[in-house]
């Protein structure tokens, strides 16, 4: 047999020049692996390359969550941007009517949430002036109904802030847009010792937008700072 290399010789010099790149070229490795086993034939176990192709598949595994958490990271960046505009744009403000207006108007536009309702627990019913003029953004309710209304129904104690994926939005917190809502995130507010408490009622269209996996952190700090405004404003 001769020993001449079975390659052109111009191909021989790069690779020998450039070894680098053959070693980088996932492909190409798999495929001079799989030739040296041919050439060893079945009867010998090739513990390297079994251990290579354990390495490859934990390099894969790590790949996807490095993609994964960056992913998870510019997202959360992303939320953590837009809703602190929409703190800034609610801040804004130096009128209780106008306040209130921007809730359902721009500071639901930055949200990106389709409907932005403040549901007020109080004795007062619907055809208070001042209700009436802000029923746009503003519903009131029984006292007691907040409680109900997060809980489900049942005995439990509502969570400062619930997500969830719903068939159709209350009317009586979404008036007429309660038809479309899929999904909403509902914001306990607390007003301070002797006041009723509050809801902020976000309701989205997407059925997805909303869901109980999803991280609160960001709601609540948004809710905080509503409540601590609102405190402003009854004082």
């Amino acid at each position: 047999m001769s020993g001449k290399p079975l390659m052109d010789d111009n191909l021989r010099e790069r690779i020998i020049a450039q070894p680098d790149v053959i070693l980088e070229d996932q492909d190409l490795m798999r495929a001079l692996i799989a030739a040296n086993e041919r050439a060893m034939g079945g009867n010998i176990v090739d513990l390297r390359g079994i251990a290579m192709e354990r390495l490859e598949a934990r390099l894969d595994r790590l790949e996807d969550t490095h993609r994964s958490v960056i992913a998870a990271a510019y997202d959360n960046l992303a939320g953590t941007n837009q809703v602190h505009r929409a703190i800034l744009r609610m801040l804004d403000p130096v009128e209780f009517e106008v306040f209130l207006r921007d809730l359902g108007g721009e500071v639901a536009e930055i949200l990106r949430v389709d409907s932005m309702k403040l549901v007020l627990e109080s004795v007062q019913d619907e055809t208070d002036p001042t209700v009436r003029r802000l029923g746009g953004v503003l519903s009131v309710a029984e006292p007691g109904f907040i409680a109900s209304y997060l809980s489900d129904g049942r005995s439990s104690l509502p969570r400062p802030v619930t997500l969830r994926q719903i068939s159709e939005g209350d009317a009586r917190v979404y008036a007429q847009d309660a038809g479309y809502v899929r999904s909403e995130a509902c914001l306990l507010l607390d007003f301070g010792n002797g006041r009723l408490p509050g809801m902020l009622a976000m309701g989205a269209e997407d059925p997805h937008q909303f869901s109980p996996q999803q991280g609160t952190d960001l709601l609540t700090f948004f809710a905080g700072v509503f409540e601590r405004t609102m405190r402003r404003w009854l004082s």
